[in-house]
């Protein structure tokens, strides 16, 4: 019986795709288990490559971008097993040896735990948040990093290493390992989360049914970070914010939400006249005040158009229209 089914969702990141997938099936012994790559609408042939080098790799392919969430539920719908287990990985992370071992052991033995996240690091060692609070008013309208040296058993940092399993509120999603019980549940992914904060919001779900999420260390997997996010860079931060939106709208009060869609436009309003007033008295000349200053004023121009869904990675309309083939072989 397959014991563990591999969802990696891939958008135009061929070569991380295959080194991910090489990862799985170098690191990953004694266990049954089954790799999907869902491809959303990829231009880089991603798909030609994963068949000629890994043809047991069941792939399903999409016409367009659906989106990080609608994309692992339709991996979901086709490993619905109770008593396996789901892993999520992004193209950009590498797994290392005993990994999934490690995840895999502790979820057998804590029968109440319905997500089990990696210890994330750099490729040379360093630790990079593997885990996080839930969004809030203070998280979102002040600094993090603040936060967590002012308040650091509330808002955990990088910099306190946990040496055993911990009970956490959220696991960064690169790697993470989901009991299909939970899933059955508390139910799939929510679509309406295009890019961003759907492994948080699944969390939340998972904790208010009463299944817990837990950060293993001793996993460790290797995040070379943000590979999506480079090749789009403005509208993946359009993408944040509206799930930061949706996240809210869900989960806090009217009050927090309102609070937030307010101060956060004041946030970033701020920011840009602060890096335009920098790049001012620089004559343009520095590339990293350049940079920001075109993410804050393409963010500003997102709110000033009402957040259409164009502007961001998010096709308009991409609910209602999308095509998938499937080509499968089993392990």
């Amino acid at each position: 019986m397959i014991a563990l089914n591999f969802i990696i969702i891939n958008w135009n990141t061929r070569q991380l795709l295959l080194d991910c997938i090489s990862s799985v099936y170098t690191t990953v012994t004694g266990l049954k288990y089954q790799i999907y790559v869902v491809d959303n609408g990829s231009q880089d042939e991603s798909i030609k490559a994963v068949h000629d080098q890994f043809p047991r790799v069941c792939v399903i392919e999409n016409r367009e971008n659906r989106g990080f969430a609608a994309a692992v539920n339709q991996a979901l719908e086709k490993n619905s097993t109770a008593d396996a287990y789901s892993v999520l990985l992004n193209t950009d992370t590498l797994l290392q040896r005993g990994a999934i071992s490690e995840m895999y052991s502790f979820m057998e033995q804590h029968k109440d735990a319905g997500i089990a996240g990696a210890q994330l690091q750099k490729p040379d060692g360093t630790r990079q948040h593997s885990y996080d609070n839930y969004p809030t008013l203070a998280t979102e309208l002040f600094n993090k990093s603040l936060l967590r040296w002012l308040f650091p058993k509330k808002y955990p940092s990088k910099k306190a290493q946990a040496t055993q399993p911990v009970e956490v509120e959220s696991v960064i999603g690169a790697c993470m390992m989901i009991r299909n019980k939970a899933i059955e549940d508390v139910g799939k992914l929510d679509e309406a989360y295009f890019f961003f904060l759907e492994e948080t919001d699944w969390c939340y779900r998972m904790q208010k049914a009463g299944w817990k999420v837990y950060h293993i260390p001793d996993a460790r997997v290797i995040h070379l970070g943000g590979q999506s996010k480079k090749r789009a860079p403005w509208q993946s931060q359009v993408e944040y914010c509206r799930s930061l939106y949706l996240f809210f709208r869900k989960n806090r009060s009217a009050f927090s939400y309102l609070m937030l869609r307010i101060f956060y436009l004041v946030k970033i309003s701020l920011n840009l006249a602060v890096n335009a007033v920098g790049n001012v008295l620089l004559f343009f000349q520095n590339k990293k005040l350049r940079y920001r200053l075109s993410i804050y004023y393409k963010l500003f121009l997102w709110h000033l158009f009402l957040c259409p869904d164009g502007m961001g990675l998010k096709p308009p309309n991409s609910n209602n229209k999308w095509q998938e083939k499937i080509h499968h072989s089993s392990r």
